[in-house]
């Protein structure tokens, strides 16, 4: 591992001096689950790693039909909460699939998405969620939409000196919801991931639909045109085929060492599908 000078900061003001002062020549330390490999393996060289994890930033507070929940509150947190239990389980779901015990106790919300890996669970969920990451720097502080917050693999809007403090999603108590995915093994990234929140009104139509998948592109990808085909419209098997089809038919997926693109895409329209119909089973209840 190549040396590097460690930096602690008690205040967030304290952390973001360090990193306005250093800039690309630092590297931020929260749950280490992605920095500590790029680290061991030279893939990163930073003069000085700050570690955050003594700053203020571990809460989830539901206020006003918003949950705001820290950029340092851990992945077991999100599986454990009961006040996500209640107002978006889709995010228990989620965590339930990364890693395992030992990453799901240590990995931060805020690493994951400013580690940004196009096949990781939490940035499909956060762009299906249509969420607002909360981004400060020395400077000042911004809101940026999940949708717009990652612009490529390992790369996001972040700035040098920026560094992600939180994040807001709605509440989503009356949605079903579903989080399907394919991997190698259990708790590896997902070749392809699928996450599915519907709401129905009271004549059992669909009248808000969020669907976005992982592991097919660059990025998250938002599958607008499943929702399209599903506003408005009673969610029976054939409307959801449709639905999983029109998402189906978005898709250029990567071929790669594991699986070809055409495997990808076809693998992703049977997760939506599956998706859709748990999340409508779960709002129906």
């Amino acid at each position: 591992m190549h040396p590097f000078e460690y930096a602690a900061p008690e205040t967030l003001d304290d952390a973001l001096s360090l990193l306005r002062e250093h800039g690309d020549e630092a590297k931020v330390l929260s749950g280490g689950q992605s920095l500590i490999p790029i680290l061991h393996y030279r893939l990163a060289r930073p003069r000085v790693v700050i570690d955050i994890n003594a700053l203020p930033l571990g809460d989830i507070a539901v206020r006003d039909g918003r949950i705001g929940i820290g950029a340092l509150v851990r992945y077991h947190r999100l599986e454990e909460s009961a006040e996500l239990a209640r107002h978006c389980p889709v995010l228990a779901e989620a965590a339930r699939l990364i890693g395992n015990v030992r990453v799901r106790t240590l990995g931060t919300l805020g690493g994951s998405l400013a580690h940004a890996d196009p096949a990781a669970e939490l940035p499909a969920v956060m762009t299906a969620l249509d969420a607002r990451l909360g981004v400060a720097s020395a400077s000042g502080r911004r809101t940026v939409a999940a949708r717009d917050f990652f612009t490529g693999p390992l790369t996001t809007v972040l700035a040098a000196d920026e560094v992600v403090t939180g994040v807001e999603v709605p509440a989503m108590s009356a949605h079903g919801w579903a989080v399907e995915e394919l991997s190698r093994r259990a708790g590896d990234f997902a070749i392809v991931a699928v996450v599915a929140l519907i709401g129905l009104d009271r004549r059992g139509h669909v009248d808000d639909a969020r669907v976005a998948f992982g592991g097919v592109g660059d990025r998250p990808v938002h599958a607008g045109a499943a929702e399209d085909a599903l506003r408005g419209r009673e969610p029976t098997a054939e409307v959801l085929a449709r639905a999983a089809q029109a998402a189906r038919d978005t898709l250029a997926p990567p071929t790669d060492a594991f699986v070809s693109g055409a495997y990808r895409r076809h693998v992703a329209g049977v997760l939506c599908r599956r998706a859709l119909t748990r999340a409508v089973e779960r709002a129906r209840r």
